[in-house]
């Protein structure tokens, strides 16, 4: 039961914000890496993983995709957002906690896709 109850509150933000991240690491952790002339240690990162280049050439693929599972992520919690939580003391303990954390979670992934898409499409036309 508890474990259904921690899949059912935590599930879709934790997917949302995996998604954010790879923004950052497709988007922003070469930018990052080219700023600070970390250009050798880039070299030897598209060089052991080579899947970065394509997530770097589809960055409009890249951010639309995890910000449709942002939202529907953030559906899933609006939608569930009066369900009850269990009778029992503890559950319900344990349920508002879990959606406190999946709000959390939330929140920081659209943060986080935020940073990333300032940094991937912003950001470059500023220093131009």
């Amino acid at each position: 039961m508890k474990t259904r109850l921690a899949i059912r509150e935590t599930a879709a933000p934790a997917v949302a914000l995996l998604t954010s991240i790879s923004t950052l690491v497709c988007c922003t952790l070469p930018a990052v890496f080219i700023t600070l002339g970390m250009g050798a240690a880039l070299s030897s990162l598209t060089a052991n993983v080579p899947g970065l280049i394509w997530l770097s050439a589809h960055k409009p693929l890249v951010f639309g995709g995890s910000f449709v599972l942002l939202c529907l992520a953030w559906f899933v919690r609006f939608m569930t957002r009066n369900m009850p939580c269990p009778a029992d003391p503890g559950a319900a303990k344990l349920c508002t906690r879990l959606r406190k954390i999946g709000g959390i979670v939330l929140y920081l992934g659209f943060a986080v896709w935020a940073i990333g898409a300032f940094s991937a499409f912003i950001l470059p036309r500023l220093m131009a």
